[in-house]
């Protein structure tokens, strides 16, 4: 394999890589979505049902709410803590904790992966914008000012790279931010319910 070769299969493999990522990107962003959608359904209705059901010290009632919303988060949460709540304030409250990161954990499942090509995917695209113009430079200097319809096309061929790096990456982050922001709501709403249901302990 000569230079000029190896140079256009690096520039092959860049655009190659962005496909994939691509790909993977939208197979992701699909997939967390579904997730948070089918967690968070009806989450606001519910989540006043279940302040109003342990603020009247019914904690016993809370496991209903698993029967009505069986893929909500916060049904599981509060299933959870009426389950435990009969073990002590101390230990509710190490419980419900633990509860809170392993919810947590679920939700951040490969939200890695958008954060990964997001930081990379420009870097990706200038890699193969640099594989472009040293190739643009390698046939200006063979084929010399003959072949400058050759080098220009050459060049914006590289510039594309750098193109398509940002067209991968700026909607890969916004999702990201996104899915980070919905996980902080849920974070901060659990934490509404781990207080109310240890106030709710300490009373009785």
């Amino acid at each position: 394999m000569n230079f000029e070769s190896f140079i256009e299969y690096g520039e092959s493999a860049v655009f190659v890589i962005m496909i994939i990522a691509s790909i993977l990107a939208i197979a992701v962003v699909v997939e967390r979505a579904i997730v948070f959608i089918k967690n968070t359904k009806d989450s606001k209705l519910l989540l006043t049902e279940i302040v109003d059901t342990v603020r009247k010290g019914e904690l016993s009632d809370a496991h209903k709410f698993t029967e009505t919303y069986p893929e909500n988060v916060y049904a599981r949460f509060a299933s959870f803590s009426a389950e435990h709540s009969k073990k002590g304030k101390e230990s509710l409250g190490e419980l419900m904790e633990g509860k809170a990161i392993g919810e947590r954990v679920e939700f951040e499942t490969r939200l890695s992966i958008l954060n990964t090509l997001g930081n990379n995917a420009p870097f990706i695209g200038l890699l193969g914008t640099v594989f472009g113009v040293i190739n643009a430079f390698y046939r200006l200097g063979t084929l010399g000012n003959t072949g400058a319809d050759v080098v220009m096309r050459t060049i914006s061929t590289a510039l594309l790279a750098t193109a398509v790096g940002l067209a991968v990456a700026i909607p890969v982050v916004m999702a990201n931010n996104y899915f980070t922001r919905k996980l902080k709501i849920i974070q901060a709403n659990l934490e509404i319910l781990s207080r109310e249901f240890l106030a709710s302990v300490s009373r009785k």
